[in-house]
C-alpha cells in the first residue's frame, strides 16, 4: 500500500483509488492498439476478444459487428441448425430487457440491428449514428452475456425457423443449392444446411441452446469490428465495458478436409420453369489463387459480357438469366453455375452450359487478354464502390481477421486483382479441367422429363464432363 501511495503521488494522482482505477483500465487494453492498415487498428483485450476498427472521416454513422467463430460447421451431427437457433434466441430477451425493449432500444437510436449465421461464423450487427455507438454496443453485449432464453420464446422461434426452412424449399434456386452442397460435401459438416432440418429443429431444447452457447461463445472466438465515425481508443474502452465479463476458451473443433463428390440428381418441383444448379470444387477462402478464381467466375458468368450470358441469352435466347458464383469457406470452396429455362429446352441448355465451362477448363477456348482485362476492371471497380459502404467496411474488417488473422489493405486487394495474369488463369483453368470439372455435382429441379430424357440428359452430362460414371445418381419426386 505504501508503494502504491508513493506511485500515485509521483504520477500526480490525489488518491490511490483514482490511480488504481486508471492503471487497471489501461491494463485491460494494454496489448494494444496496433495500426494495421490505413485507418484500421487492432486491439486484443485481456480476455482474448479482438477489437478492430476502420475510422472513416466524413460519415455520420457507425456499423458495428460482433462476429463469433461458430457456424453450422461447428455443430455435432445431432445439432444441425443449433447455431442458427442460438442466433435467433439471443434477440429474445435478457435479464435487463425483453425482446420488445431490445427492439425499442435500437429504434430510439434511429438505428438497425440484426444477425445472420453462415457455415463458418455467426454475426450480430448494428448500424447507428456515431453518437449512439455505445448505445448499440451495450445492447449487443447485453444480448450475448445476459440472455434468458424464455421457454415460450424457444418454442416460438423453433416454429419461425420451421417456416423459414419451408420457405426456402419453395424457392427452387435455394432448394437446388442445398441439394448440391449436401451431395457434393456428403459426410462433411459443410454439407449441412445452416437452418438445419425440420426434424432436428423440433428436437432442440432450452438446455441444448445453453450448452451450445457456453461451449462456443468464448472470447477467443469473438471479434468486435466497427467502421465509420469513431475513435479507436474510445471504442476499445466501450467494448471493454460491454464485454469484459466474457471468460473462457473454446475447444478446438477441426472438421477435417472436405472432399467433393460428383453427382446427378433430378427433383420434381411444383414450378413452371426447369432450374439447374452445377457445383464445381473451387479454392478455399484463404487460398493464394482466390483472386484468379474470382476473375474466372466473372468471365464465365459474372456479367452481361460473360461467356455463358452471351451464349445462352444473347445468341440462343434460351434463358433469361444465368450466373456463376464463387462461394468460399475456410478450407473449401465451390464454383456454382445456376439458371433456369423452359422444360423443353433443358436438354439443350445444360450441355451447352457445361461445354462452355469445359472449353475454358481444357483451354480449348482460352481466356483472352481482352476478357481478362475487362473482368479485372469490373471486379476492381465493384470492390472500390463497395468500399464506400460503412457496413461493408465493417464486415471486411471482421472477416479478414477471422480468415487471415490480419487486415488486408484496400490497395493490396486491388493490386492482387490487377496482378492476375494469363499464365495464372491458364494454370487455374487446367486445375479446373483435371480436378474440378470431372467432379461436378449437377442438380435439376422442376417438371421431370420422362425416363428416356432423364437417361439422355444424365449420359450427356457425363460426356460433357468427360467422366465415366457418377457416385451419386438420383431421380426423385
Amino acid at each position: 500500500l505504501a508503494a502504491w501511495t508513493a506511485a500515485a503521488h509521483t504520477d500526480g494522482f490525489a488518491a490511490v483509488e483514482s490511480w488504481a482505477e486508471q492503471t487497471l483500465t489501461a491494463k485491460a487494453t494494454e496489448q494494444a492498439s496496433v495500426a494495421i492498415a490505413g485507418g484500421t487498428r487492432l486491439t486484443r483485450l485481456e480476455n482474448g476478444i479482438r477489437v478492430v476498427t476502420d475510422e472513416i472521416r466524413g460519415v455520420s454513422q457507425v456499423a458495428i459487428g460482433v462476429v463469433v467463430e461458430c457456424g453450422s460447421r461447428h455443430e455435432a451431427a445431432d445439432e444441425r441448425g443449433l447455431a442458427h437457433l442460438c442466433e435467433h434466441m439471443l434477440f429474445q430477451g435478457t435479464s435487463l430487457r425483453d425482446s420488445m425493449q431490445i427492439a425499442r432500444h435500437i429504434d430510439y437510436a434511429g438505428g438497425r440491428v440484426g444477425g445472420f449465421t453462415t457455415r463458418d461464423y455467426t454475426c450480430f450487427h448494428a448500424s447507428v449514428l456515431g453518437d449512439y455507438c455505445y448505445h448499440a454496443l451495450d445492447l449487443l453485449g447485453d444480448m450475448l452475456l445476459n440472455f434468458t432464453l424464455p421457454q415460450e420464446s424457444v418454442e416460438r422461434e423453433k416454429q419461425s425457423i420451421l417456416s423459414e426452412i419451408r420457405e426456402q424449399q419453395d424457392i427452387p434456386p435455394h432448394y437446388l443449392d442445398a441439394q448440391v452442397k449436401r451431395e457434393a460435401w456428403a459426410g462433411h459438416s459443410l454439407a449441412w444446411p445452416v437452418t438445419g432440418t425440420e426434424e432436428s429443429v423440433r428436437g432442440f431444447t432450452r438446455e441444448d441452446i445453453i450448452y451450445f452457447l457456453h461451449r462456443n461463445y468464448t472470447p477467443d472466438r469473438i471479434i468486435v469490428a466497427a467502421a465509420g465515425d469513431l475513435n479507436h481508443d474510445d471504442f476499445v474502452a466501450q467494448v471493454h465495458d460491454a464485454f469484459w465479463r466474457f471468460l473462457g476458451e473454446g475447444c478446438n473443433q477441426e472438421d477435417g478436409a472436405a472432399g467433393f463428390e460428383p453427382g446427378f440428381a433430378m427433383v420434381e418441383l411444383p414450378c413452371a420453369q426447369s432450374y439447374f444448379h452445377v457445383g464445381f470444387p473451387a479454392p478455399a477462402y484463404e487460398a493464394e489463387n482466390r483472386y484468379a478464381m474470382h476473375v474466372l467466375s466473372w468471365i464465365l458468368g459474372g456479367g452481361l459480357s460473360s461467356r455463358l450470358f452471351r451464349r445462352l441469352r444473347e445468341e440462343k435466347g434460351w434463358v433469361y438469366q444465368v450466373d456463376t458464383d464463387y462461394q468460399a469457406y475456410r478450407g473449401a470452396g465451390m464454383l456454382s453455375l445456376e439458371g433456369s429455362t423452359t422444360p423443353e429446352l433443358l436438354l439443350d441448355v445444360i450441355p451447352v452450359a457445361l461445354q462452355c465451362i469445359s472449353d475454358v477448363a481444357g483451354w480449348k477456348a482460352p481466356v483472352t487478354a481482352e476478357e481478362l482485362d475487362r473482368a479485372k476492371t469490373a471486379i476492381r471497380a465493384q470492390f472500390l464502390i463497395a468500399s464506400e459502404d460503412v457496413h461493408t467496411r465493417m464486415c471486411r474488417a471482421a472477416t479478414q481477421q477471422l480468415y487471415f488473422g490480419r487486415t488486408i489493405p484496400v490497395e493490396e486487394i486491388a493490386a492482387g486483382i490487377g496482378a492476375v495474369s494469363l499464365p495464372e488463369m491458364k494454370s487455374l483453368a487446367r486445375w479446373m479441367g483435371h480436378e474440378a470439372v470431372p467432379r461436378a455435382n449437377v442438380a435439376v429441379g422442376g417438371p421431370l422429363p420422362g425416363e428416356k430424357d432423364f437417361a439422355l440428359l444424365r449420359d450427356t452430362v457425363n460426356r460433357r464432363l468427360k467422366r465415366s460414371g457418377l457416385t451419386r445418381t438420383e431421380r426423385a419426386a
